[in-house]
């Protein structure tokens, strides 16, 4: 799996997770929800990604774009 893939399945991991947690838990997580979603935004424009840093110290090569 690419860098880029895994970044996208631990944001939609993440995203899925959250709103379990905001329905069967409590409202609260929809924060979560937020800041999964603001940090995707920030990153298209900025190219910070601390997910992708995260991913990339447990080993995730970038791939080839197409």
């Amino acid at each position: 799996m690419t860098l880029e893939n895994a970044v996208r399945a631990f944001a939609g991991i993440m995203v899925l997770v959250s709103v379990a947690l905001t329905v069967w838990v409590s409202p609260h997580f929809v924060w979560l929800t937020l800041f999964v979603g603001a940090n995707l935004l920030q990153s298209a424009f900025t190219g910070i990604c601390p997910a992708a840093n995260m991913l990339r110290k447990l080993g995730f090569r970038p791939g080839h774009a197409a």
